[in-house]
């Protein structure tokens, strides 16, 4: 990888390159043994068919492949190879896959074999389809019993399973072609992975009512099909669809508003450097500081008296999130915070607080933990905080907020996180939940009406896993999904990121938005080997910065000829500009204004550009 790569990425670890495979129409990627982007007729049918195995924490195993073949031509491919997991305690897992495809139907199949047995919580195929298009369109679903319903994809996120007991799905791809997905050797299930900002919908197989981990018992096959069949009823025609070639236009679109404010997320182990780092503070001018405040991690006066010097140096406000323990009663447990507040000097101006236990997932078929009554925690927090603005909702992200919806009568903002490594971390599906973030704002809005809204911290790297004992190590500084660190983040890759998260949320009307912290590994500030200089500005910094400086104007939207690739907004008379994409992009603003006509530009990859109109 070259050091321009770096730059972009944060990582010298390139990234496999997906192999296309062809069978006339119907074309499909292989990257890592699984199935990506399966067009037929230029159309995306399905945005991934994955065997995959995860472990106790719902971490996902890297499997060694051996034995790869692949043969395409005459209308037609095939591959085969086997793929090896190991587990805890020298338990070993073999996969045995073989996919075939012509140009109306696709086979893979699979055969899983441990010598040992094998602990897992998942283990098995996973079918995303996309969201774009699909979302609220009609679809027929075969149950395991023989049942047809003729029923649609959700458009609001479904908190639980939209589809349960499924043998097949149809949906139609273009006028006159529908598929048919079918899924043999288990029961499948589907859930809205649109909770987790991930850009598709999941049919995964073995229900979540049933118990995990489990064991796959030594030396018996577990085998499994999905079998992809398009019908094509028209008479010989195709679609130009997805190959159209020339510059990305963007036009001014009909959707105005204010751009929110900026956060930044500070935690108690980064108070100091926050702090020696003021300056920088100072030139970022974010509108808010959130700090986190977490009684179960050991965080008490220190902190609090550290964080009343950082707001005593802030222009801004401030908002301290309360992970509450619930160990005692709220109302006990918010008198001690208050009071520990008071002998720090520290009074914000909002208090975020949720139950620490609501950090963590509760799955379908799960049983939720003890925990007071919300309105028992809101309660306890006005009361305790007299005169401070009392916010809730999830410390965590949408997915807890949408299973355990909150009472928001009396809060003065509802809020919650994202982050596009829940599930997957290669750099296309991360670039992916782009596309996620305004059903999950709708959503919020079909819930909570014209309640004051924030999202954030929202980052790359993810700070707490509310599915499993812990966030995954990343010492090599790969694309793990669940990492606590990240390479992307350093580089280009995720200034791209946060440009198109503040543009896909500009319709939400957000209160506040933090997609940073200052320092550490979630901050704006490098660490040591980086593409920048230890202690010098990741790339992030200039897109907190400049969003930051557009805080409380107005914007207006931009429709885009290609909106998986570049997006962007107005502000005033600049068109900012954000090139989602690891290649360069020709884009057409020909349409903003006379004195632009004819004109198109060059954007480099994961680019970024502010353009001063003639007005």
């Amino acid at each position: 990888m070259t050091t321009d790569a770096f730059a972009l990425y944060g990582t010298h670890e390139a990234e496999e390159h997906p192999a296309r495979l062809i069978a006339g129409r119907l074309s499909a990627d292989l990257a890592n043994g699984n199935l990506r982007t399966i067009r037929y007729d230029g159309i995306e049918v399905l945005r991934a068919v994955s065997y995959l195995v995860r472990d106790r924490d719902w971490g996902t195993y890297s499997p060694r492949i051996e034995d790869l073949w692949v043969e395409q031509g005459n209308g037609a491919f095939s591959v085969r190879y086997v793929a090896h997991c190991s587990g805890p305690e020298d338990s070993r897992l073999a996969i045995s896959v073989h996919v075939a495809a012509t140009e109306h139907e696709l086979t893979f199949e699979a055969s899983a074999l441990s010598p040992t047995g094998f602990e897992t919580n998942r283990c098995g195929f996973c079918i995303l389809h996309p969201i774009v298009g699909i979302a609220g369109s009609p679809a027929k679903v075969e149950h395991v019993d023989g049942r047809v319903n003729e029923t649609r994809f959700p458009d609001r996120i479904d908190p639980w399973q939209p589809f349960k007991d499924m043998r097949a799905i149809t949906h139609h791809v273009l006028p006159g072609v529908s598929a048919e997905c079918r899924m043999e050797g288990d029961t499948f299930e589907m859930e809205d992975q649109r909770n987790w900002s991930d850009a598709s919908y999941k049919t995964y197989v073995r229900p979540l009512a049933l118990p995990w981990p489990y064991q796959i018992a030594a030396n018996e096959p577990v085998r499994q099909r999905i079998v992809l069949s398009i019908r094509d009823t028209r008479s010989g025609q195709t679609t130009a669809a997805g190959s159209a070639a020339g510059a990305i236009r963007l036009e001014p679109g009909e959707h105005s508003g204010t751009m929110p404010a900026i956060g930044l997320i500070v935690a108690p182990d980064e108070a100091k450097a926050v702090l020696a780092a003021r300056d920088l503070l100072s030139g970022i001018a974010p509108q808010e500081l959130l700090f986190h405040f977490d009684p179960n991690a050991g965080h008490g006066a220190d902190a609090l008296q550290d964080f009343a010097a950082i707001a005593a140096l802030h222009r801004g406000q401030s908002t301290l999130e309360i992970a509450l323990p619930c160990k005692q009663s709220p109302a006990s447990e918010t008198a001690e915070i208050a009071k520990q507040m008071q002998a720090a000097g520290f009074r914000p101006d909002a208090i975020m607080i949720s139950p620490s236990v609501d950090r963590q997932s509760t799955p379908p078929g799960s049983k939720w933990p003890e925990c007071p009554p919300l309105e028992e925690v809101y309660a306890a927090a006005h009361e305790a905080f007299a005169g401070i603005r009392i916010g809730g909702g999830m410390l965590s992200y949408f997915t807890e907020l949408n299973r355990k919806r909150v009472p928001a009568d009396r809060l003065g903002f509802i809020s919650h996180c994202t982050n596009p490594i829940v599930h997957a971390a290669d750099d296309l599906s991360v670039m992916q939940t782009l596309e996620a973030l305004p059903f999950i704002t709708g959503s919020v809005r079909a819930i909570y009406g014209d309640k004051p809204y924030r999202i954030g911290p929202s980052t790359i790297p993810m700070r707490q896993n509310p599915y499993g004992s812990r966030t995954m190590d990343n010492p090599a500084g790969g694309r793990i999904p669940m990492a606590n660190r990240d390479p992307r983040h350093n580089g280009r890759f995720a200034e791209a990121f946060a440009l198109g998260y503040a543009i896909r949320v500009l319709d939400a009307d957000l209160e506040c938005l933090t997609l940073a912290a200052l320092t550490g590994p979630f901050g704006l500030v490098a660490g040591k080997a980086e593409p920048t200089e230890e202690g010098g500005n990741r790339p992030l910094f200039t897109i907190v910065k400049l969003l930051s400086s557009l805080a409380g104007s107005a914007w207006i939207g931009c429709t885009s000829s290609h909106p998986s690739k570049v997006l962007a907004f107005l502000s005033g008379s600049t068109l900012h500009i954000v090139n989602l994409t690891a290649q360069e992009q020709s884009i057409d603003i020909s349409a903003f204004g006379s004195d632009s006509q004819g004109k198109s530009m060059a954007l480099a990859p994961f680019g970024t550009a502010s353009i001063k109109l003639a007005v």
